[in-house]
């Protein structure tokens, strides 16, 4: 019987079709299910998630600014779990400086938040220890300056701060802050050159690209993007206290995988990765508690359904250590 010779061509159109066919999934399946997961909980509670909506929303606006500084790092093949701290020290310095200038509170909550990021910058770029080590590290360190500061009473907001509180406000100060991000991570070659130091550092290298240069300032810039979701959050609960951001790391990398967000990073990151599982996270979240769930069966459920899309996004092929 003759036999079908399977040209290198070919083998080549069937690679490309299957990636094509990956990167479609990767865009769709994590939309799909944010609609499915919306709706069943709907009926579950029985109308109950359409008409808490604002409420359920009213926890989307802190991660999905702090989840853009972070979706950064690991677009580049990185890890920073020192997020909820910063957000802590942050919120701290905003609400003491609040009662002096509501202006002066903000860009200090940032300049507080780019500090942090600088430290864990100086030992992951400069002392060439891993970002998951140095992160950690710094995440302890200011959680007990946290606790220490906290320990007495709550840090309060001054009144000129929190009356500034309002719905449309959030949206639009969130909106503004994901628009930029958008624009310099798909027009400009900021976006690229983090995309190929993730794809590979070496590679980066050779064609042209200041890695270490480019990964000490995303590490600051992810640090003053966390400190400014700091002024979001102090809006809406009028202090700091000593778990102010506690597990924020967390809940920002089960967003970030979620949303589909390859471990790897590299090219197959997308921007969507960030506001669709910021999104699916919240509305997850928001849904379990409502059905009355116990916590452990709450994390028990969110853990099964991060394992399933771990299996799923997990770029196998090349996936390596983390930076």
């Amino acid at each position: 019987m003759p036999t079908k010779t399977v040209t290198a061509a070919e083998t080549d159109d069937e690679a490309m079709k299957k990636a094509s066919r990956m990167s479609l999934m990767r865009t769709l399946l994590p939309i799909v299910g944010l609609v499915i997961i919306f709706v069943i909980f709907n009926i579950l509670t029985h109308g109950q998630m359409i008409q808490g909506l604002a409420l359920t929303f009213s926890d989307v606006y802190v991660t999905l600014i702090s989840s853009m500084g972070v979706f950064f790092i690991m677009t580049m093949g990185g890890l920073d779990f020192s997020q909820g701290s910063i957000l802590g020290i942050a919120s701290i310095v905003i609400c003491a400086l609040s009662k002096y200038n509501v202006a002066l509170a903000v860009i200090a909550g940032v300049a507080a938040g780019a500090a942090i990021g600088l430290i864990n910058a100086f030992f992951y770029v400069k002392r060439k220890i891993k970002s998951f080590i140095v992160t950690i590290c710094t995440m302890f360190l200011f959680r007990g300056i946290i606790k220490y500061l906290t320990s007495n009473t709550p840090v309060a907001a001054s009144a000129n701060l929190t009356n500034l509180y309002s719905v449309p406000l959030l949206v639009t100060l969130t909106a503004i802050v994901l628009i930029i991000g958008f624009i310099f991570f798909r027009f400009t070659r900021f976006g690229t050159d983090l995309k190929a130091i993730g794809a590979g550092e070496t590679a980066a290298k050779f064609a042209g690209i200041k890695t270490d240069k480019t990964k000490f300032l995303i590490y600051v810039l992810a640090g003053a993007i966390t400190g400014f979701a700091a002024f979001i959050n102090v809006l809406k609960v009028g202090s700091a206290t000593y778990n102010s951001g506690s597990m924020l790391e967390t809940k920002i990398l089960i967003a970030l995988v979620l949303g589909g967000m390859p471990i790897s990073g590299g090219a197959k990151v997308n921007f969507l990765n960030v506001v669709v599982g910021s999104f699916l996270y919240v509305v997850l979240n928001r849904g379990l508690q409502m059905m009355g769930l116990t916590t452990p069966t709450q994390q028990l459920i969110q853990g099964i359904i991060f394992l399933v899309f771990v299996f799923i996004f997990a770029d196998r092929e090349s996936l390596t250590v983390i930076k």
